[in-house]
């Protein structure tokens, strides 16, 4: 294992201070570990209100990530519409979405099984 990977609760701080940097909305963690036959440990999942800010989010996470721990997604997905970019960190997997999208689709709904945590945004308590 090498040193420069981060553990899973630390990228996870890490993107999420990437999605709060950018005022990423409806911000939710799944833990999928008591979950047999799972492709992860957890699922971000966020949203932007339009395809740039869904860029953004996905670039502020990205650049906070790699400044700090030296790691990049194993794979992105979806940035050329981006109105569902998928970010995989191996354990860790960031859904950001249009909100349209994100109701479409359901992630929460589909992993109902996982523990939901509702991440209360710093953006959200201004409001």
């Amino acid at each position: 294992m090498q040193k420069s990977k981060a553990n899973a609760d630390e990228l996870i701080a890490l993107i999420l201070q990437g999605i709060e940097e950018v005022k990423g909305q409806d911000i939710n963690l799944l833990d999928l570990r008591d979950i047999e036959n799972t492709v992860c440990d957890y699922f971000i999942i966020c949203n932007g209100t339009s395809n740039t800010h869904v860029n953004a989010i996905v670039g502020s996470i990205r650049k906070i990530v790699s400044k700090s721990i030296q790691d990049k997604p194993w794979h992105v997905e979806g940035e050329d519409n981006a109105e569902w970019v998928l970010m995989d960190y191996v354990n860790v997997v960031v859904h950001v979405f249009q909100k349209h999208i994100r109701e479409y689709y359901d992630i929460e709904g589909l992993w109902g099984d996982a523990k939901l945590t509702t991440i209360e945004s710093s953006s959200s308590l201004n409001q």
